[in-house]
């Protein structure tokens, strides 16, 4: 089992339209509802894979009954904690080449006891000792770009390695206490490391300096007390079209990539994708190289790809996936264009 949490859920309506005009009326040709926020996205990619998996998530008003409802259409145990506030509802434009346009609402603001609700919530799941904890995506008001670092520190007392998919201080705050996976993609990871990341030498690099931001970290106990040591603490870089990167401390970098079975659709959802891919895949294997759950990782992104709204792939949608992985990349492999 995995746990998801999402601090700041939402529900996503996308449309298709023809062209996106600034200033215009659009008469959309496509439309669809899904419950949304990264953790959210990565439940789901799991369960449609057959993985069992555990979104915890705050709900409040009349968006956050519908993500309930949503949620458990699509065969999700949920873990919702109520609050006052409204949850968000995002608005996606997707035009038929793939191009993508995003409104995101700023989400609730939770008070100190609905904070505290929400970290209860992600205790209870705990104590049934997941492979993973997972925390993803941005903060609601009211929580500090902390809270991602204390799941870390929650998940690591339980004995339970965690996962963390974030951007900005909260991502940096999250390296520092330990996190075991972190999965930023290539502007997010130049964001915080403070230049343009142009070649996969320079991501990797990036990943580097993330990862020894966490060597001062206490490391997690072993899992049940049985003295199996936790996963090596790895990042993965998602690149778009140019696949993801798996960087882990005193080991070569691992390089993946694919290209499109179909036309791109919507791009919403894929990093989700990979990481559901990546842990799905490295839950329970002895690949010390992390190849084979990077090939998977990058062949689930793909696949999302191709699909619309944030729709997240099946394993019908994944088959038709060719991935190539490359142990000894090329550190000048551009990254950017």
């Amino acid at each position: 089992m995995i746990v998801t949490v999402t601090p700041n859920p939402s529900v996503d309506r996308s449309i298709g339209v023809r062209r996106v005009e600034r200033g215009r009326v659009h008469h959309g040709r496509s439309t669809q509802i899904d419950p949304g926020g990264k953790g959210v996205n990565v439940a789901r990619a799991l369960t449609v894979n057959g993985a069992k998996a555990v979104a915890t998530v705050p709900f409040g008003g009349a968006e956050g009954r519908l993500l309930i409802e949503l949620l458990e259409e699509c065969g999700v145990e949920v873990e919702a904690v109520p609050i006052t506030g409204p949850i968000r509802a995002n608005i996606t434009i997707t035009e038929p080449d793939g191009t993508t346009t995003k409104f995101n609402e700023p989400g609730p603001v939770l008070t100190a006891g609905e904070r505290t609700g929400l970290l209860a919530g992600v205790a209870a799941t705990l104590a049934r000792s997941p492979a993973w904890l997972v925390g993803c995506g941005s903060l609601p008001g009211g929580i500090s770009p902390d809270f991602h670092a204390r799941l870390v520190e929650l998940g690591h007392r339980h004995g339970v390695p965690v996962a963390i998919d974030t951007s900005g201080p909260a991502l940096l705050h999250a390296a520092r206490a330990g996190a075991d996976l972190m999965k930023p993609n290539v502007h997010e990871l130049s964001e915080i490391d403070g230049r343009q990341l142009r070649t996969l030498g320079d991501v990797v690099d990036a990943a580097r300096r993330l990862l020894a931001l966490g060597d001062r970290a206490v490391p997690p106990p072993s899992r049940g007390g049985d003295g199996a040591p936790g996963p090596a603490r790895t990042v993965v870089v998602s690149l778009g079209r140019y696949g993801a990167v798996l960087v882990r401390a005193g080991r070569p970098p691992v390089h993946a990539s694919a290209g499109l079975a179909a036309a791109a659709r919507s791009t919403v959802g894929a990093g989700d994708a990979l990481l559901a891919g990546y842990l799905c895949a490295v839950t329970g294997s002895v690949d010390g190289s992390g190849a084979a759950a990077l090939e998977t990782a990058v062949a689930w992104g793909t696949a999302a790809v191709t699909l619309p709204g944030s729709r997240m792939p099946a394993a019908e949608d994944i088959a038709g996936v060719q991935v190539r992985v490359d142990t000894d990349p090329d550190p000048s492999y551009p990254v950017s264009e």
